[in-house]
């Protein structure tokens, strides 16, 4: 009898998975000296004192107990506030709202209850490079649809509707997205709103850079129309609140499907870490002032690194929020690819080939500007004398 290898023993799914794109770039980068990253996608900001502070107070006091499933009450209570008060929109704090490791958990335990074997889920590209694994582990099939350059990446109704079949359950959606910045306005949400009705589809909502919006007030698609009651709205503390390594994030829907997603939240993690949902209803409470200034430095460094993209050769429009800048590197003749790799190895300056989000990022990259100001201009320094080297 022949032996199985290791390999064999893997899911079929699992085995056909391509690894994260992002990671094999961050890995060259980390072999290399004198390397200027525009590819992490955090804050450069540390957690505020007063948020790390409230954490190790929590541990003092001597709460290291698990929390409740969904989290400590009074977190849920503090994001159902922080919703309403933001975005227009009432959750019940029991019934409508968990607390998750990370806004990544609550994709994943979404899709899980909501998707069966063969579901379509339409995949809103260029995205979050996890959406489609994430469907396929699920059990679903993703449906990309691919939004144009020239729409400076925004969904267009017409769009979503060729790709809805009658085997689509639900879209995935960023706004803000990532990579691209986009930011869709409320009039355009409606539009897309409006097909997501007209085909009673669930709408996962990731909000994770709602807060990061510039030339707006920031929008929820859960506010506009009957959205609220086929929404799953996801977000987080990582962006906003520069908590990237507390893996702390939420979600909130209809009660149904949180009741749903609840029971899957219990088998596997059965709660985010304790100390973390202390430091995070501590930034809900008091981290206002340093949300809005984190904002206006993300707002200036946009300016700077868009205006100069564009002087460089690199065709770049301004991104309504996160804090990425999505340039054109067609006129190079180069692949996304082969552009990354030739920077960091030419300047090292270590960017996102755009494919990695989907192929409808093909001929972008990927340039994070969640870094300091003096960083960002010595990148783009760089990224000048290498496209006059082509």
């Amino acid at each position: 009898m022949e032996l199985k290898t290791k390999q064999d023993y893997l899911s079929d799914t699992v085995k056909k998975m391509k690894p994260s794109g992002i990671r094999r770039f961050f890995d060259l980068a980390s072999q290399m000296d004198n390397v200027i990253s525009l590819g992490v996608g955090e804050p450069d900001f540390v957690t505020p004192w007063h948020v790390i502070e409230a954490s190790f107070h929590s541990l003092e006091k001597g709460y290291t107990a698990y929390t409740a499933n969904a989290g400590l009450p009074a977190l849920r209570e503090e994001i159902s506030g922080y919703l309403e008060n933001n975005f227009g929109v009432s959750y019940n704090p029991e019934e409508e709202v968990i607390v998750t490791v990370g806004a990544s958990q609550a994709i994943d335990i979404a899709l899980r209850a909501i998707v069966n074997p063969g579901d379509e889920v339409i995949v809103v590209e260029p995205c979050f490079v996890s959406y489609a694994p994430s469907v396929e582990l699920a059990g679903g099939v993703p449906v990309s649809v691919h939004t144009k350059s020239e729409d400076n990446f925004k969904l267009q109704p017409e769009q979503l509707e060729r790709a809805i079949t009658p085997k689509t359950k639900a879209v995935i959606f960023c706004n803000p997205n990532n990579p691209t910045g986009t930011a869709l306005t409320k009039q355009e949400l409606a539009s897309i709103a409006e097909i997501i009705e007209k085909h009673d589809l669930i709408l996962l909502s990731d909000e994770i850079y709602a807060e990061l919006t510039f030339d707006q007030k920031p929008i929820s698609l859960t506010s506009i129309s009957e959205m609220k009651e086929r929404t799953i709205l996801i977000s987080g503390f990582s962006k906003a609140f520069a908590m990237t390594g507390w893996r702390l994030g939420y979600v909130a829907g209809p009660k149904e499907i949180i009741k749903g997603m609840l029971k899957i939240h219990q088998y596997t993690i059965m709660c985010a870490p304790t100390m973390a949902q202390y430091g995070a209803l501590e930034a809900l409470q008091n981290g206002r002032e340093n949300v809005s200034h984190m904002v206006q430095s993300y707002r200036q460094r946009r300016h700077f690194i868009v205006d100069s993209l564009n002087e460089i050769g690199l065709d770049c429009y301004l991104p309504g929020g996160a804090f990425y800048a999505f340039p054109s590197i067609k006129s190079t003749g180069l692949t996304s690819e082969e552009f990354a790799e030739k920077l960091l190895l030419a300047e090292g300056v270590a960017v996102v080939p755009g494919n990695v989000f989907g192929d409808s990022g093909e001929g972008h990259v990927r340039c994070s500007y969640a870094t300091s100001i003096e960083q960002l201009q010595e990148a783009v320094t760089r990224m000048g004398r290498f496209m006059k080297s082509l």
